[in-house]
């Protein structure tokens, strides 16, 4: 539960009635307000006492703890949940997606998997790609797995995650890279050797075996002063990936269990041998709470599915998904293309645009900004009625890109067919089907269909 103003007050000087303004704040009240949200440092308050100040910041540390990798316009945050389930308020973080690479792969095929860095995907006006590279030490020579680190720090910006079980090249690698901010993976076997020489603001990945495990070297790394921890309790199997991640958010959201207060990583490649098979307990990471998902090869095609699962279900469910309301041109559209109208709602433009595409056949599609409502709901509240579809088709003058003026409605909104003609009365309004997947079928029939000139 967030923490109240009152309580904060009664922490603050004199029991929070100092009320000296030295912070810019009229009262401590206004001040401890502002700390409750976020809104100011604990700093400002010059004689907040040493104790108090220290109380005040483990009760309003968030229950699970913000992580930074990498660094500049690279840098993946994880961490900072604050609910166990996406319709009780939003998910905020999206799982970084990690490409394993290897000490032991051959000069083509690190080229290969590097290659895949430069894959992206654009959907709902935000571009997606391999957030981080995993690097793992499979041939136990530190000085190998140095080259292999500074090769691909020249070939990509993305963070890094070390992976190695020798401390000795754990930390020749970390020094060859330490100011990329990595993101450090460490065992019990190896700890104790390592975490002397790494900055204690250092991320670091806690790796074991089972939940008792990970709690155990938590506290451990903890006691030494390391806070920027991620936390991997070894699940390798779908069900215990659902198992483990599952305890430890409502350790850490219901119960306040700080050992759990952080964010975790999940290893999909070590779930099976076959880069497919590990698809859907990669997917099932990314629902299940996951901070980071590390990928071994995988096709462009399935990494695409990935990142549309994490879109969808890291896109704030109080707020409807729309695209731009404007004109997109599809299959080299031109004067000869139809054109089609729906509303800006993703759902609706990416079913339709889809099928749109796949028609080979060249098509404007007016997307009407409907607020993100779909056809039928935005019908009913007045968003997509005859007289602002006909003012947006005369906004984005259709009339001077296509020769045959013929403007396709969905079949839901049939109806508006009459008044829309009253609108647009140089236009031909057909109605179109009310399933975007028989929309190839009906714009082949359409062109078949000999040209109406326009009416006088």
């Amino acid at each position: 539960m967030p923490v109240k103003a009152s309580d904060i007050q009664k922490m603050l000087p004199e029991y929070g009635r100092k009320n000296c303004k030295e912070c810019g704040l009229a009262t401590c009240f206004a001040f401890a307000m502002k700390v409750a949200n976020a809104g100011i440092v604990l700093e400002k308050c010059t004689h907040l006492s040493v104790e108090n100040r220290a109380q005040l910041e483990e009760i309003l540390q968030p229950p699970i703890r913000q992580v930074v990798i990498g660094q500049g316009a690279r840098a993946v945050i994880v961490g900072e949940e604050e609910v166990m389930h996406r319709h009780q308020k939003t998910f905020f973080r999206p799982p970084g997606f990690a490409l394993l690479v290897s000490d032991t792969d051959s000069d083509d095929i690190l080229s290969a998997r590097l290659a895949k860095l430069s894959w992206t995907m654009e959907r709902l006006e935000k571009v997606s790609r391999f957030d981080l590279l995993a690097l793992r030490c499979g041939s136990g020579d530190s000085k190998r797995y140095s080259a292999l680190v500074l090769k691909v720090m020249t070939a990509t910006d993305a963070g890094l995650i070390l992976l190695a079980d020798s401390a000795d090249c754990l930390l020749s690698a970390y020094e060859a890279c330490r100011g990329r901010n990595p993101l450090v993976c460490v065992t019990a076997g190896n700890y104790a050797k390592v975490m002397p020489y790494l900055d204690k603001s250092t991320a670091v990945c806690v790796r074991a075996s089972s939940l008792e495990e990970v709690e155990k070297l938590a506290d451990k790394l903890k006691e030494l002063g390391f806070e920027n921890l991620v936390l991997d309790p070894g699940s390798r199997t779908l069900a215990d990936l659902v198992r483990d991640q599952t305890v430890i958010r409502r350790a850490a959201l219901r119960h306040k269990f700080r050992p759990f207060g952080y964010p975790t990583l999940f290893s999909a490649a070590e779930t099976a041998f076959d880069p497919e098979r590990q698809l859907l307990p990669a997917a099932a990471g990314i629902a299940k709470y996951a901070g980071i998902i590390v990928l071994d090869d995988v096709s462009q095609q399935a990494f695409q599915a990935l990142l549309t699962v994490r879109q969808d279900i890291y896109t704030d469910p109080r707020v409807a998904p729309t695209v731009e309301g404007k004109v997109y041109a599809f299959n080299a559209a031109d004067e000869s293309a139809a054109v089609l109208v729906t509303t800006n709602f993703a759902l609706t433009y990416y079913a339709v645009a889809g099928e749109v595409e796949n028609s080979k056949l060249p098509v404007y599609l007016l997307c009407q900004d409907t607020g993100g409502l779909c056809v039928l709901a935005a019908w009913s509240t007045g968003k997509f009625v005859p007289e602002i579809i006909a003012e947006t088709v005369k906004k984005h003058k259709m009339a001077d890109k296509v020769t045959s003026k013929r403007l396709v409605i969905p079949g839901y909104v049939a109806r508006i067919k009459g008044d829309l003609e009253d609108e647009l009365p140089d236009w031909e309004i057909i109605v179109g089907p009310q399933e975007a997947a028989d929309l190839p079928k009906f714009l082949h029939k359409l062109k078949n269909i000999a040209t109406v000139q326009p009416k006088t």
